[in-house]
This record gives structure tokens, C-alpha cells and sequence, in this order.
């Protein structure tokens, strides 16, 4: 953790804190080697670099006393260029939207920074006003009331205090996870911010985001698996990508209080005698495990053979995944407290089970974006976030290759059944043909539930991609209008998931909307083809094309 603290005037403080960062800075450099073989700075002398610029350019990164700082996530480019990621807290207090991200030039040399917000965070004291009960209990009337008709059960409420400098001016909040089980036992969420002063609602959403052998897949045909001997069975466990697994959860659920699992449904490990797993049919379990660990492992290299990440964390850890998970469970969703993906068998009806490759790469990448920007779930950042999972899934889905489930720009075509009454569950051509998501930018786009405000950056990405117009890919019709009238001709989607990636995980911060994706888009393509180059100008035409100007 690094740490900016003023307490003594002038500038001998300043200085004396230099050089404590400095040399204990220095200490790490001495044990770790300060470049990797090719002459790029390590991790070690980037974290080093930054420190130092934390504390020369403290005031135009809005540090002051009672502030702390600790790394969340560090990238070092090709060409030695650093970019290093803060959060913040304020006398100890997590600050909502307080997080930046510092780059330096090879040599360590600062070069600027983007900060989730300007607003200079100082309260007048960090006592509450409003108790922590009541705020719980506000909380659980929110969760109650985004599930009307359904009677929870086991509902807890888990209050925090904190700094919310998303919303304006930054001021004293609660910010209560709140979770209980539907009717069928299936768990529920909900995350409500609310004024610590006044009692008043800030914010609230939906706090589970949703959406050597082979093995016989549901949706995917038959496909390789690496997996793992154990006597003389075998493990559905793969060593060669962080000994990610994937186990059955029996149709049993967590119960988590106060954010704290005190139980959580298994993950029994899959075995199979010959190494061949599945049927292809729900009749067998492992099925459904093999779609899973398909997609993990989809994912995996996708992230790792074309963004160069290491894991979703980027840590070369795998992650784990549990199927079957609750009745009849319309849902799949990443945890990071498990650091686990976890799937639904679905209704019959309107879902079959959650497994599919896209589902699979969706929600891994909310692993990725919770490791990176952390945009805020809520807002037009919520939007991005969900769009995140939306287009870098897909680019999992177009990576794989896969002839029984070929790429597609539709979200979930394999899972939806008759019941559900669409084809998909979002389209990105043309994001309003589900009904609900939004084509074009507008000053309402952010009061959309998530997954519909997501609508502008997925038809953002499919006009970069492919361009404007009728026209049939892959067997898939689609046609994508404009806003402005404009013809736009596509750069390819391998250049698009490229630029999406590098302006997520450098320049987005958990507070940028619309225009701050805009923004994080262009840098990156600039980084990537050139200031004035042809990307970079169709990242723009893209954006003006949704109305984002």
C-alpha cells in the first residue's frame, strides 16, 4: 500500500515520505530485477515508478491528507510504457469512484493519468448520521421490493461505510449488500448506497451480474478437454491453463449473511474412467460440466493468445465452475468471492441450461472488468460493464472456432428456448430488436436497467466491427442502421476486441460513461494504429454513429 499523508506544512513531509517510498521501493527493485530480459520494466519497477509519481503529482491526482492509495492492477506495453492502477480510501474508507490509473514512459517518466473522478475528496467528518441498522434495513426493503410477488427468505443485510464520490459531490455513504433466496431457494442480491447523512437512496443494483480427453458437449459438438489422472480415473481438471476445474453443485445454493458464505454449494470434481466425458444429452451430468470447462478453457486462451492476460486475474490462476447449481435456475454468474463461475440448468421453458461458450465468455469477462476498470454496476457505467462482457464474450465465442456453435453477434442463442419468445437474448446489430435496449445514445440511457443501456457500446462495437447495412456472416442476417445517416465500412472484430481490451484494462476507471468510453476507445486505438490512422477514425465514425459525439 502506498500512502500520501500530509500531516506536517510544507514540503519536509512531502520529502520525508519520498524517501521512505523510495527506499522501501528500492528494497523491492534490489530483490526483484528491474527489466525483463527484453529490457521492459517488471512489474516490481513499474509499482516503483508509479509510487514516486504519486508523490510528485499528488495534488493533480486530488491526494490530500487522510488519504491512502493500494495497487489494484499493473500493465507494462510492449515498448516499456506503464500504466498502473490506484484505488482509494479516505481515513480508512473505501472512495466509490476514487480510483485512477497513473502511466509513465519507459523510463518511468509520468506522463499523466485518468482518474474515475476531479471532485477533491475531503467530508467534514466520516461519523454517520443514519445508523448502520437503518440502512440495512432500507436495503432490504429495496431487495424486497425488486422482487415483488416473490416471499424471500434468509434475507440479510450487511451495511459499510464509505466514501461515494461516483454521484457528484462526494459525500458520506452505506453501501449495503443485501441477499436472501427466492421461492425455488435461488439466491437473490441487491447493493443499495445510501446517504449516510440524510437517509436518501443514491443508488442500488442487482448484485449478481447477470447472463487430452473430449468431451460430449450440450451446445458445442464433441470437443478437447485437458484434464487431469487420478489413479486410474481421471479429473476434469486442467493443469495446463491454473488448474481450473469444474465441479457439480447438486442443485444446491449458497447461503451467504453479511456477505460472509456460511455455506456454499459444493463443487464436486467430475471424474470419468475413460476420459471421455459426456453424452450430449441432460440426461448425463457431465454434460453440462463439459460446456463449462469448454468455456473456461475458450476463454482462457482467448484472453491469453490474443490480449497477452494470464487468467482472469491475470495471475496465471484458473478460476472454477459449478453446474447444476439450484432448481430450475434461469441464471449464470461470476463471483469474485469464490473467484468462480456458476451456472443454472434453466427452466425448460424460457432457459435451457446457462453453458453455452458466449454465456461462458460473458461472464468471465465481469472477472477480467472486476480486476481492471471495475466499472460501477449501476448508471451508464453499468452499461459498459455489461457491453464489456457482451463484446469481449463474443470475441471468445469468434476466437474458438467452433463449427457447432460458430460466431455469431447474438448474446445466448443457444440457451434461450421457445418460451423465452426471441431468438437471442441480446442482438448487437440492432440491440433494440429485444425490445428493450437502447440503439443510440441519449440523456436517459443511464436510468436503463444494465443490460439494455449496454445496447449503445454492443451496437458501437458491431458497427466498428462490420459496418453499416444488410449483410449475412455467417449464415446470420443482420442489419445495422445509424443515427446520423453515415455508411460506415468495419475494421474487423479482431482489431475491435484489441482496442476494447487495452481501453479497458488502461484508460477506463470505474466511474467513465459513454463519453469517457469514447474517450478510452480513441487512446487506444491510437495506441494501437496511430493518431489519424484508420482505426482510430473509425472509432470515432462508430461512436457518432450511436450518438456519442
Amino acid at each position: 500500500m502506498s500512502r500520501i499523508r500530509h500531516h506536517v506544512r510544507g514540503t519536509r513531509r512531502i520529502a520525508t515520505a519520498g524517501a521512505a517510498v523510495t527506499s522501501a521501493a528500492l528494497l523491492t527493485v534490489t530483490l526483484s530485477p528491474a527489466a525483463h530480459a527484453d529490457g521492459r520494466p517488471t512489474r516490481a519497477a513499474a509499482v516503483h515508478n508509479a509510487a514516486s509519481a504519486l508523490l510528485a503529482h499528488a495534488a493533480g491526482l486530488g491526494l490530500s491528507a487522510g488519504q491512502d492509495t493500494s495497487v489494484r492492477d499493473v500493465v507494462v506495453d510492449k515498448d516499456g510504457t506503464q500504466h498502473v492502477r490506484y484505488d482509494r480510501t479516505y481515513h480508512r474508507l473505501p472512495v466509490l469512484g476514487g480510483d485512477f490509473v497513473v502511466h509513465l514512459a519507459r523510463d518511468g517518466r509520468y506522463r499523466g493519468a485518468d482518474r474515475a473522478t476531479r471532485q477533491p475528496v475531503s467530508l467534514p467528518s466520516v461519523t454517520p448520521e443514519v445508523s448502520g441498522p437503518k440502512a440495512a434495513a432500507l436495503a432490504v426493503s429495496a431487495l424486497r421490493a425488486a422482487h415483488p410477488g416473490d416471499r424471500l427468505q434468509q434475507v440479510k443485510a450487511k451495511p459499510r461505510l464509505v466514501v461515494d464520490a461516483l454521484h457528484g459531490r462526494p459525500r458520506l455513504a452505506w453501501r449495503t449488500d443485501a441477499a436472501g433466496l427466492d421461492t425455488l431457494g435461488n439466491p437473490v442480491a441487491r447493493t443499495v448506497l445510501t446517504d449516510a447523512r440524510t437517509g436518501t437512496r443514491i443508488d442500488a443494483w442487482d448484485s449478481i451480474e447477470t447472463a487430452a480427453g473430449d468431451g460430449a458437449s450440450l451446445y458445442s459438438g464433441t470437443v478437447p478437454l485437458e484434464t487431469a489422472p487420478s489413479g486410474s480415473s481421471y479429473q476434469l481438471k486442467d493443469p495446463t491453463r491454473g488448474n481450473t476445474y469444474t465441479g457439480d453443485a447438486a442443485n444446491k445454493t449458497d447461503l451467504c449473511i453479511f456477505g460472509i458464505c456460511v455455506s456454499r454449494a459444493p463443487a464436486t470434481l467430475f471424474t470419468d474412467a475413460d476420459n471421455h466425458w459426456g453424452t450430449g444429452t441432460t440426461a448425463d451430468r457431465s454434460s453440462a460440466a463439459v460446456d463449462a470447462q469448454y468455456g473456461t478453457d475458450a476463454t482462457w486462451d482467448y484472453y491469453k493468445n490474443v490480449q497477452g492476460r494470464n487468467g482472469i486475474a491475470n495471475d496465471g490462476k484458473g478460476s472454477y465452475n459449478r453446474v447444476h447449481y439450484g432448481s430450475n435456475y434461469n441464471n449464470a454468474f461470476w463471483d469474485d468471492s469464490c473467484f468462480c463461475m456458476t451456472y443454472g440448468d434453466g427452466d425448460g421453458t424460457t432457459f435451457g441450461p446457462l453453458v453455452a461458450l458466449d454465456v461462458a465468455g460473458h461472464e468471465m469477462t465481469h472477472g477480467v472488468t472486476s480486476k481492471s476498470a471495475a466499472l460501477a454496476y449501476s448508471g451508464e457505467s453499468g452499461g459498459l460493464n455489461e457491453a464489456t462482457s457482451d463484446i469481449l464474450g463474443t470475441m471468445v465465442e469468434w476466437y474458438a472456432g467452433n463449427s457447432s456453435d460458430p460466431g455469431d453477434y447474438l448474446i445466448g442463442e443457444k440457451i434461450v428456448r421457445p418460451g423465452f419468445g426471441k431468438a437471442a437474448l441480446r442482438f448487437m446489430d440492432r440491440p433494440s430488436r429485444d425490445g428493450s435496449s437502447a440503439d443510440y445514445w441519449s440523456a436517459s440511457v443511464g436510468n436503463l436497467d444494465v443490460h439494455y443501456s449496454s445496447g449503445v457500446a454492443n451496437h458501437f462495437a458491431y458497427l466498428l466491427a462490420e459496418g453499416s447495412g444488410a449483410k449475412t456472416i455467417n449464415g446470420v442476417s443482420y442489419d445495422s442502421p445509424t443515427a446520423n445517416g453515415a455508411t460506415l465500412t468495419g475494421i474487423g472484430r479482431d482489431k475491435v476486441g484489441r482496442i476494447w481490451y487495452r481501453a479497458l484494462t488502461v484508460y477506463m476507471t470505474s466511474s467513465t460513461n459513454y463519453a469517457g468510453a469514447r474517450t478510452a476507445t480513441l487512446d487506444a486505438a491510437r495506441d494501437l494504429y496511430g493518431a489519424g490512422s484508420t482505426e482510430y477514425n473509425a472509432v470515432a465514425a462508430a461512436w457518432s454513429a450511436v450518438n456519442v459525439n
